[in-house]
């Protein structure tokens, strides 16, 4: 089984064949647009679309060139439908259709989270049920992944997500975007210890999380500094350490109580990380420990398949197919589309830093 992934859902620009047999990554290719969102601070959506419409036709007929194959190969086109930019998700769902209608295969619209949330199985087997953290820019959650489609949310943020913690305070810093690796880079210098930065919900019961208020401490600290364009270059590195230590600090804590609540319900299985941040190295030896600590096997996909990219979406699509989840070509692009829909609205009521 040879399934064709695209992804569209945000500022990059992806497409891959996946297989059943190993290696199962025949192609992978993804196309950023960095360099032309950098200008803005920030992703600007239809500057996205332009560019996913501009090149996503290349990018496809590129992937089954690296594959070896052609589309008659294809067992299955698999895209993300949501949730993302609306504007994107439309690029490619509409030109998954297209494929799929001209050469009558199955198709697939994905779940962009549930992409990240089954990357571990394309990479390590991991088997269900396990517990994930999904973190990236738009999203902080954790979840047991009890089978394809099968998601019950035990925490979310109730304000930002941890990768837009990074980027904000990125920017506040003078380091650029994306925030996430700037962090990193410059926190590699820096002493975590000598800004206080706070840990919002660290210790309080429950498995949500909270950053708003960490991004307003570093606000503040910035600013009793004389501002960005005062920072000299060991503040910038001691800044970005702290943030980064204050946020992996959080992300360990709810996911150790977020650990025994999923052995209350499920017994004992793996810790998977996913999403954008999960590339970051001090959060993956972070929950590295955690997991050790609790006895437990932890996985995290390369850094490479933790950004988005169209062969998690592959994965997700040949899981879908196997499972007999064939989509309609009806299908509407979704903006926001819960992986569990069950789930209450997390409320940020008397949360302080």
């Amino acid at each position: 089984m040879l399934i064709l992934g695209i992804e569209t859902s945000c500022d990059e620009t992806a497409a891959a064949v996946v297989g059943e047999d190993r290696p199962r990554i025949r192609a992978s290719l993804v196309l950023s647009q960095l360099a032309e969102h950098r200008p803005f601070g920030g992703i600007v959506p239809e500057i996205a679309a332009r560019s996913h419409l501009a090149h996503l036709d290349r990018l496809a007929r590129g992937a089954l060139a690296e594959a070896g194959i052609g589309f008659a190969a294809l067992d299955g086109i698999a895209v993300t439908g949501g949730p993302g930019l609306i504007g994107g998700v439309m690029v490619g769902v509409m030109f998954a259709k297209a494929i799929a209608l001209a050469r009558k295969l199955p198709f697939l619209a994905v779940n962009h989270l549930e992409g990240h949330a089954l990357t571990a199985r394309l990479t390590d087997d991991v088997p269900f049920p396990y517990l994930l953290l999904l973190v990236s820019g738009g999203h902080c959650q954790l979840l047991a992944v009890e089978g394809v489609g099968r998601y019950r949310r035990l925490g979310t943020t109730v304000d930002d997500a941890a990768g837009e913690c990074f980027d904000k305070g990125a920017k506040l810093l003078g380091l650029g975007f994306p925030g996430g690796p700037a962090i990193e880079s410059a926190a590699q210098d820096g002493d975590a210890q000598r800004f206080p930065l706070p840990r919002p919900l660290k210790g309080r019961p429950g498995c949500n999380f909270s950053f708003s208020g960490l991004k307003t401490a570093l606000r503040e600290t910035v600013a009793a500094l004389g501002g960005t364009t005062a920072l000299s270059r060991q503040d910038v590195a001691d800044l970005a350490a702290g943030l980064q230590a204050a946020i992996g600090d959080c992300l360990v804590d709810r996911t150790a109580h977020a650990i025994a609540e999923f052995r209350r319900q499920h017994g004992s299985g793996p810790l998977v990380v996913a999403g954008g941040v999960a590339a970051n190295r001090t959060l993956r030896a972070a929950l590295t420990t955690l997991a050790s600590e609790h006895g437990i096997p932890f996985a995290a996909p390369p850094p490479a398949l933790c950004t988005d990219n169209g062969a998690m979406i592959a994965w997700a699509g040949l899981e879908r197919l196997r499972a007999g989840l064939e989509d309609a070509l009806d299908f509407a692009p979704r903006p926001r589309w819960p992986l569990d829909p069950t789930a209450p609205r997390a409320t940020g009521a008397g949360i302080k830093a």
